[in-house]
Parts: structure tokens; sequence; C-alpha cells
């Protein structure tokens, strides 16, 4: 080969491999430009008579257990007008004012909320308006429906579109619960606007109800405009709660009819499973400004002084430590019991020597103040030590947000008080659920289980999360001091001095203990007039299936007893909730029970 041929190949494949690399590096570039700079290109491009719009991702449902619907998601519209649109202002209003009266008619035979002439004077009045910012405005507070939407844009004028006629319909994210207010605190809302949640599960499961919003563009082709969808909306995931949408109802109906007796600030209830540790109601009632009662708070999970349900816990720290027996016994008198400077009294006074069943069935202050004080040396630290290797105080990660976690007074060492006022529920505080899961955790023979309220969050069928009660503990206490507890409790029942003898039932046998406590108020102190009462159960004794409390505050005068407003409350429930839920079957020549097919 010549030299000049030679000189040629070479610089034929140096030319060929500058091109074979420019090639490779603009289609690397082309590749990076397509996967990581997408989004900033588009919007560099896009027209100008081109405009990005959202499209709103659906928020997911909540359903109860039997996939009841709870709550759910329907498109709602707010009805605007911007009288500044091109259309509309020129010839000096010609538009505006030929088609204003029949616009105005049409409004007010749809929405219904103003008359014909009201929405006539709404409309020219923000049609005239001197400040620009002021011809914008929105015609109805109201939400409009979907068949309202679709109503209003056959209108006159309005049926030329947003661009011809001003009027702007902007979709809401409106919850609706298709059971109205039941379990409503529970459930939750969301914030109108932004469609996120504030509270109860609508908040604490946000992220997973939410979604993510979609993209697409409207862009104008030929004089009209077109959607051209650019990233589709993630609809939101189902949430499947463990709530019973009728054991809920049951729980409402016969806490809202004590109410209405009793005339309390508030009442609340909590129905639980006593082997899942699944809540199957949490309903919660204030008293409104007008006499009726309203779900408003969610009562359920902050804490409270207890009071005397707190009395159980006491005995079963002595019990289960060896520091008393059931035959060991206390003298009671009429006068109280005076200790360091605080007299003690009971509200059934009597001259009389109570035994361990006594005290509890009777529910004496005198008694269980001198029996922790006296056999935990006059000190609160070894008696919440106690307390707490019961795991009575361990914290319960709840699925509602602002939960409150149980708390114990520190105690300073030099206090010979305070544990005696301790013995009966003051200077500690527990939510209703707190109390509740240890009392479910006596009726699940020791074993303490975390409740839960949601089962699992789903895409269709698919699960994407699921949740399960946690093991807390599997014994409270030893076996013996377990089985003398649960008669305790049976005697609160069923005793003859018992102080909840109105949850006795022919239909379902219930076991438990009643509270009553002075409420206290910042800067005065406890008030001796004002009372909050409860009792927390569970039933059938025999095997318990449930455990149930029931607390309310401030009821009148007249009905401050806690076995008789608090105590019926959930022997009406048991008796429904067990004939609704379980029924009794012959197997082998015994009755059992077993849950309805």
């Amino acid at each position: 080969m010549s030299e000049n041929i030679r000189n040629t190949v070479i610089r034929f494949a140096i030319v060929f491999g500058v091109i074979l690399i420019l090639f490779g590096v603009v289609y690397a570039r082309i590749i990076s430009l397509q996967y990581t700079h997408r989004d900033t290109l588009e919007a560099i491009v896009m027209p100008r008579d081109t405009v990005s719009q959202c499209i709103k991702a659906t928020r997911g449902n909540i359903y109860d257990c039997n996939g009841s619907l709870m709550a759910s998601s329907v498109p709602k519209y707010s009805l605007h007008i911007d009288t500044r649109t091109e259309n509309l202002r020129k010839n000096h209003g010609e538009v505006f004012y030929q088609y204003v009266d029949s616009i105005a008619l049409g409004l007010s035979q749809i929405i219904g909320d103003l008359t014909a002439e009201q929405y006539h004077q709404k409309l020219v009045k923000i049609y005239t308006a001197t400040q620009e910012t002021e011809q914008y405005a929105r015609l109805t507070p109201k939400h409009i429906s979907y068949t309202q939407k679709k109503a209003i844009e056959q209108l006159p004028l309005i049926n030329q579109g947003q661009y011809k006629s001003g009027i702007i319909m902007v979709e809401l994210n409106v919850r609706v619960k298709p059971f109205n207010s039941l379990g409503g605190r529970t459930i939750g809302n969301i914030y109108a606007e932004t469609g996120i949640g504030n509270s109860g599960l609508e908040s604490q499961f946000d992220s997973y109800l939410q979604g993510k919003d979609g993209l697409a563009v409207r862009q104008r082709f030929a004089n009209e405009w077109g959607l051209i969808p650019v990233k589709p909306a993630q609809n939101g995931y189902d949430v499947y709660s463990t709530m019973d949408v009728e054991l809920l109802e049951i729980c409402e109906k016969y806490l809202r009819q004590q109410l209405d007796t009793n005339k309390a600030e508030w009442g609340s209830v909590i129905l639980m499973e006593v082997p899942t540790g699944e809540i199957k109601a949490m309903c919660n009632l204030d008293r409104g400004s007008d006499g009726k009662y309203y779900e408003m708070n969610n009562h359920a999970v902050k804490r409270v002084e207890p009071g005397s349900t707190f009395k159980t816990f006491s005995i079963m720290a002595a019990l289960d430590d060896g520091k008393i027996s059931m035959e060991d016994t206390v003298n009671v008198t009429t006068g109280g019991w005076r200790y360091h400077g605080k007299l003690h009294e009971d509200s059934h006074k009597a001259n009389a020597t109570y035994d361990i069943k006594d005290a509890i069935e009777r529910s004496s202050n005198i008694a269980l103040a001198r029996i922790i004080t006296k056999h935990y040396n006059h000190s609160a630290e070894l008696f919440i030590d106690k307390l707490k290797s019961m795991h009575l105080c361990d914290s319960i990660n709840f699925m509602i947000p602002g939960a409150h976690q149980a708390r114990i007074k520190t105690v300073d060492p030099n206090d010979k008080v305070t544990i005696s006022n301790m013995s009966y529920g003051y200077y500690v505080e527990f939510s209703p659920l707190s109390i509740l899961t240890f009392y479910n955790a006596i009726a699940n023979n020791g074993k303490m289980i975390s409740p839960i309220i949601v089962k699992s969050v789903k895409d269709g069928d698919k699960i994407i999360e699921q949740f399960s009660s946690q093991v807390i503990t599997p014994s409270i206490c030893n076996a013996k001091t377990l089985q003398d507890v649960r008669e305790c409790l049976h005697e609160v029942v069923w005793g003859d001095h018992g102080t909840a003898r109105t949850a006795q039932s022919d239909k379902v046998s219930i076991a438990g203990k009643t509270g009553t406590t002075q409420i206290y108020e910042k800067n005065k102190g406890y008030n001796e007039t004002e009372y909050r009462i409860s009792f927390v159960g569970y039933f059938p004794e025999e095997n318990p299936q449930y455990t149930c409390i029931c607390v309310m505050q401030r009821p009148c005068k007249g009905h401050t007893g806690s076995g008789k407003e608090c105590g019926l409350v959930v022997r009406r429930i048991a008796e429904e909730v067990m004939t609704h839920a379980y029924e009794y079957v012959i197997q082998d020549g015994e009755l059992v029970l077993q849950p309805k097919k």
C-alpha cells in the first residue's frame, strides 16, 4: 500500500472515530435530558397558549371491619365569577348585561339559597366593583354538587365555557361520612381547602389516604382547548379499621340515652375485643350550647385521674408482691382515717372490718389507703416501682394522633401523703383507653396486648400494610393474684354491697369496677361537688369476649353514682352486643358460646 493511500485511510479512520464519539455524546445527552431533566424542559418549551393543570388524586376511603364505608370523598365545587374576563368587558359589558338575568334565575333555581333578584344584585355588584380584586368573587358560600355543576354548565353564556362567561367552578376535596357523626372524632376530619387530614384516622393515615396528584396540560388547538394528560394521578389507599359500625351504633345509642338523662358535660365509651385488642367502638359525646350532644373531642385517649378504677391495680400490686392475702382485714370508721394531716373518707360510711374482697366490692378509700401505706412502708417510690413492674405505665402507641400516655406524679422522697391518695386513683393520670387496656389484660388471663384500631391499608385488593396487636407482657401478675382480683371484680357487680349492682344482667354476666373522682380545677383544687364517674368491665365473665369502659364528666346532681350511670350503660351495651354478635349452641351436651355466622 502506497504512502498516500495509508495516510488517507488513517485520516478517514480519525474522522470516523470523531463522528462516533460526537454521536455517542449527543445520544448520552439526549438520554440524560429525557430522564433527568424532563420536567424542567417541559416547563421551558411549553407553548405560551398552554396551561398546566393539576389532576387531583382521589382520597382513599375508610371502612369498618365488615367493609361498611365510614368516610369517602365526594366531588364538591365552589362557585366563582371573574368579571375581569375580556368577553364580559368589551362594548361596555354588552354580553354581561345581556345574560345576567338568565344566569341569576338559573342559579336561584339550581342552588336555591338566594332569589333570582338577589343573585342579580350580587352579580352586578361584583361586575361594577371599583377595585379589580373585588371583580373576582365567590357567588355562594355553599358547596355545589356534581349534579348542580352540570346543570349550571348548561345555562346561557356559561355553556360557552369559562373563558367566555367568567364562571369558575373549583373542585374541592369534600369528605362525606355515610353514618354522619357516628364515631366522628375517631374517624377524624380533613381541611376542606387542602384535603389534608387534621384529626383522627384521617390525620394519622393521611400519607396513605391522600394519594399523589397528577398533571395535565390545557392546550389550545384551532381555537379549542383540550386536556392532555402528562402524569396520571395516583389515588389514595383505603384504610380498613377494626371498628364495627353496628357495635358503634349500639354504644353511642346507650351513651346518648344516659347523657340525655344526667346532663353530663361529656361522655365516652370504648369497646375492645379481648383476645385481639381490636377496638370495635369508640364514641365521644360533648354537650353543645343547645343542650344536645355531638362528637367534638376524643376524650377516650385523653388522660384524667381515674379514681376508684385504680383500686384494682393497687390491690393487685400488694397481692402480687405477697404483702397481703385475701384473708387480711382492715378497719374503717364513719369518721374517716387521718394520715399525715390528710383525712380519707368513704362515700359509704361504716364502722366495720373489711377483708380485701369487701374493700374492693364497697370501693373503700379508707381501706385502700391504709393497706397500701402500711405494706409499702409509707413509700410512694416502692409502690410506683411495683406498678411499673406490672407494665401499668408502659406507653401505648395508639393509632390516633394526640393520644396521651399514662402519667404518675413524681414524688418527693419526703412526701408521706401522696401514696395514700394514689392508692385510690389520685395523683395518677390514665386515659380511658389505658385503663381499658389493663382491664382487658385481666380478662385475657393476664396477657396485656396493645390496642389497635386499624387492621390494614389496601390498594384495591392488594394489602399495602397490615397491623396487629403487640404483646406488652404475657402476664401482668401471677396466676393466683389474677384469680383473686377477678373474684373481687365479680363481687363489685354481684355482691350484696357491690357498687355496680346496676350492671347485673340476666342475659350476660359482667365483672368490673366503678370509679368516682372529684374534678381538679387549676388554681382552685378539687371540687367536692363535681365528679367524673366511670365503670370498666368485661363480659361474659366466664369467657370474656369484650371489655368496655364508660366515663362521664360532671353529671347533674342526683346522677353521680358511677354504677347507676356508667354501669347501666355498659350493661345495656353488653346485652345488645352479645345478642348481636354471639349465640349459645349445644356441643357435646354443653352450652358453648360462639360468634354468629
